[in-house]
């Protein structure tokens, strides 16, 4: 027998019409809000509608995801109706509603950043719970006195002037459901309240300022303020780290700063010259403080 949506009454469904209402208003940047019970991925879907012509500020949710995927192709995989799990698409490559000129490729990069500043953000506000940034879109809180992952970004192009961003959050996961013990999830950090619905609300209220700023600012992080927002709340940030490079390599030294084009700076332990990273994973090794 399937079990029912409300077999867990600790995780509810849902409410999509009240979302809807919430957050889909005349002249805002969402512009659709759907609810599936089940898909593979939302990123993956969302981008087929957008290369049907979808417009920007498309929400997808999905109460479970069996094929959802972080960076470097990473499997994410939690219970049903545990978390927030859901896609947004943008067109930063066209001309705004609001008449704003598209913004240069070159900037899109900051699209991930941006989705964590925003999700952090409302996440610390509306649940109650310190959510720290590890970059490049790591979503980190704090358990029993160590740093652990609860949620992360992915960022997809689609197209030539879109761009997909999937975020999952890990809201009611207990412990014994945690996939490696280095997770967490917002109840296991000890929030005020688990409810999805406003978390939800706040992160797609917030997420749209931030766009919508940043957008305003044809991109450029500084001016929209996007940049700074987004140092001070990285812990990776005067951090020790250990950067695995593409092709097997590593870096180990501190992690100095963010660039302007989003790139983490690493002063490396050797002694030699600064360098700016665009990709690798980032291992955290010396605590915060």
């Amino acid at each position: 027998m399937t079990p029912s949506r409300w077999s867990d009454l600790d995780r509810p469904p849902l409410n999509a019409a009240a979302l809807r209402r919430a957050v889909v208003t005349p002249g805002g940047l969402w512009t659709a809000l759907d609810v599936v019970d089940a898909t593979g991925s939302t990123n993956a879907d969302l981008a087929a509608r957008a290369a049907r012509g979808a417009p920007e500020g498309a929400v997808l949710v999905a109460e479970e995801q069996t094929a959802g995927r972080g960076r470097l192709d990473r499997r994410w995989t939690a219970p049903a109706r545990s978390g927030l799990f859901f896609s947004v698409l943008l067109r930063p490559g066209a001309a705004a509603a609001d008449g704003a000129a598209p913004v240069p490729a070159e900037r899109w990069g900051w699209l991930p950043l941006l989705a964590g500043v925003a999700v952090a953000t409302a996440l610390s506000r509306v649940g109650g719970v310190d959510t720290a940034l590890k970059w490049p879109n790591d979503l980190l809180v704090t358990v029993d006195g160590g740093e652990r992952k609860a949620g992360g970004i992915l960022a997809e192009r689609s197209g030539a002037d879109a761009v997909v961003v999937g975020i999952g959050v890990n809201v009611s996961l207990r412990a014994d459901e945690l996939p490696v013990p280095t997770a967490a999830s917002l109840a296991l950090a000890g929030a005020a309240g688990t409810d999805r619905d406003p978390l939800l609300r706040a992160v797609l209220r917030s997420f749209a300022d931030w766009y919508g700023a940043w957008r305003a600012a044809d991109g450029d992080p500084a001016a929209s303020r996007l940049q700074q927002t987004y140092a001070a709340g990285c812990a990776t940030l005067g951090r020790e780290v250990r950067a695995e490079l593409p092709g097997g390599a590593e870096l180990v030294g501190t992690a100095v700063a963010v660039d302007g084009d989003g790139r983490i700076v690493v002063a490396p332990s050797d002694g030699a010259a600064e360098r700016a990273l665009a990709s690798g994973d980032i291992i955290h090794l010396t605590a915060t403080g």
